[in-house]
């Protein structure tokens, strides 16, 4: 078996794409070369892969699409945009929907090389759900009976929509994730960007969870992107 991490480089054009991938070959990972977002998917949908690298300009379904269907399927899968230099808006875009970093062409190896290492460092360090409660602020989440428990046992019934979004961060702790993409994935359906339902159950959530929901601790506000679960570590 190859045990090398698992790195996937979707990029359109063959000669750069070849490039990339002989170029991370030689730094020992497994890595595999494709050209759209179907054989993204064929690949992710066999093995989960530790990176991918994905350029923004796609044929078809675009890297904006492809990340947040990465991001949709694991919280602990490496992400890396590929951006054209002077376009500020797909870097930002791209963190936005959930990639961990992006990168400017033209770029040089070392600095791609550098920037891989450090995604591959958080997500191997990124806390994950090691069983079937979750702590969340002042109390737990069981993941098994769908209900919230404080610290005498008592336990409180969650509606589906709650379930699902505790859940989600729950998979995704120390990691931004954007408002729209929260109500996408809990909601399973698409809405406009000011729809502020999410918000509405982030407050409900809050005087559920947070010791003070004026001042959460548990569930984060990030300005400009949406929330993030940072797990409690006393």
């Amino acid at each position: 078996m190859d045990n090398r991490l698992h790195i996937v480089v979707v990029e359109d054009e063959p000669t750069q794409r070849q490039l990339l991938v002989d170029y991370l070959v030689r730094q020992n990972f497994r890595v595999s070369g494709v050209g759209d977002g179907p054989s993204l998917r064929r690949i992710a949908e066999r093995e989960l892969p530790a990176l991918v690298l994905l350029d923004v300009g796609l044929p078809g379904e675009d890297g904006f699409a492809l990340a947040r269907w990465m991001r949709e399927r694991s919280g602990r899968v490496g992400i890396i945009m590929v951006t054209v230099a002077a376009d500020t808006v797909d870097r930002v875009l791209g963190l936005e929907t959930g990639a961990d970093d992006y990168i400017a062409k033209p770029f040089e190896p070392r600095e791609l090389l550098a920037r891989v290492r450090s995604v591959l460092r958080r997500a191997a360090s990124a806390a994950p759900i090691l069983g079937p409660r979750v702590r969340m602020g002042r109390r737990v989440l069981d993941l098994q009976k769908r209900v919230l428990a404080d610290a005498k046992g008592d336990e409180e019934a969650l509606t589906a929509s709650e379930f699902d979004l505790l859940r989600v961060f729950a998979e995704n702790p120390n990691r931004p994730l954007e408002r729209d993409w929260l109500l996408e994935v809990v909601a399973h359906r698409e809405t406009e960007a000011f729809d502020r339902a999410i918000d509405l159950r982030i407050t409900r959530l809050r005087r559920k969870i947070e010791r003070d929901p004026a001042h959460p601790e548990a569930i984060r506000t990030v300005r400009g992107v949406g929330y993030m679960f940072v797990p409690p570590t006393d």
